[in-house]
């Protein structure tokens, strides 16, 4: 059973999301629960994939790479869910996913330059059945970077 999370449930993800580090006993003394209290809750929303506890690379740390944005236009629109499972195998891509406008996928990895980035194209991108062709952007300034973007607006 799939559950929304409640009050105390979204201000320990909120928590946990700064850092997630920080322990169970820090959380409750700062909701005014037990620990057991977040212990669990943390557990169940692990256990029903509301959340995954992970690290994140800092790219701020690289400063030989950049991030670079690839929109795919796959052949056939009936193409782009298998399309997008080949490119997900690529372990170099961080991100896969089907979009709506102009591109049908949009992928993105970490590249040396704009030479390591067309060599990663044509040996990787390229070559996957289906794609008709792609766009590329070197992301090379980041003015704000949040780690959390994954949460929902509300």
């Amino acid at each position: 059973m799939r559950r929304n999370l409640d009050e105390a449930d979204q201000a320990i993800v909120e928590r946990l999301s700064r850092d997630a580090r920080v322990s169970n006993r820090e959380i409750a003394e700062q909701l005014g629960v037990t620990e057991g209290t977040v212990r669990a809750r943390v557990k169940r929303m692990e256990e029903e994939k509301l959340i995954r506890i992970t690290a994140v690379t800092n790219i701020d740390r690289f400063k030989d790479a950049a991030l670079a944005y690839i929109w795919i236009e796959v052949e056939r629109s009936g193409q782009t869910k298998v399309v997008a499972e080949k490119l997900a195998a690529i372990v170099e891509l961080g991100f896969v996913g089907v979009m709506l406008g102009r591109a049908d996928i949009l992928a993105i990895t970490m590249v040396r330059n704009a030479e390591h980035l067309a060599e990663f194209l044509h040996q990787h991108i390229s070559v996957v059945e289906g794609v008709r062709g792609t766009r590329s952007t070197l992301g090379v300034n980041f003015v704000k970077h949040d780690y959390r973007m994954a949460r929902i607006v509300s």
